[in-house]
C-alpha cells in the first residue's frame, strides 16, 4: 500500500473499547449479562494480570485488570479504530502533526499473530489507539 493518504484513510471500523477494572471476574460476569461473549482472554505479565476481549455483535471490549479502575465518569481508558497498515498509518500521524504517544509502532502477542498499535492524544487528553491485528 503506498503511503500517500492521512491518518483518517486508515482507518475503517472501531476496533475496541478498553476498560480497564480492578475485578477482572466481576467484570466478565456484567458484560456476559449484557450479552457480550469471550473472544480472547492473554497474559499481560508476568504478575498474573490478564486482559480479555468481549464482543456482542461487532463492539469488542478490552478489559484488563493491570493498571486498576477509576470508578468515576471517564473510567474508558481509551477507543481503538481498526486499521490494515500500522505502520503507514503511524507515519501519516506523524507527518500531520497529531500527538503521537509512542515513538515508534507498539507490537503486543495478543491473537494468533499478534497486534501492531499505536495512541494519539485527543484534544481533551483522551486516548485514541490504531490497531492492527496481524494477519499473518
Amino acid at each position: 500500500m503506498a503511503f500517500n493518504k492521512s491518518l483518517a484513510g486508515y482507518y475503517d471500523d472501531l476496533a475496541h473499547v478498553g476498560i480497564p477494572t480492578d475485578d477482572l471476574k466481576k467484570t466478565i460476569a456484567f458484560w456476559e449479562k449484557l450479552g457480550f461473549k469471550k473472544q480472547g482472554q492473554f497474559d499481560t505479565d508476568d504478575q498474573g494480570h490478564q486482559v480479555v476481549f468481549m464482543k456482542a455483535g461487532h463492539l469488542m471490549l478490552e478489559i484488563w485488570d493491570s493498571d486498576g479502575a477509576v470508578h468515576k465518569t471517564g473510567a474508558i481508558n481509551h477507543i481503538s479504530l481498526n486499521v490494515e497498515d500500522a505502520d503507514n498509518a503511524f507515519k501519516a500521524a506523524k507527518k500531520e502533526g497529531f500527538d503521537v504517544k509512542e515513538d515508534e509502532v507498539q507490537h503486543l502477542d495478543y491473537w494468533k499473530h499478534g497486534i501492531k498499535f499505536f495512541n494519539i492524544v485527543g484534544p481533551n487528553d483522551e486516548t485514541i489507539e490504531f490497531c492492527e491485528v496481524v494477519k499473518g
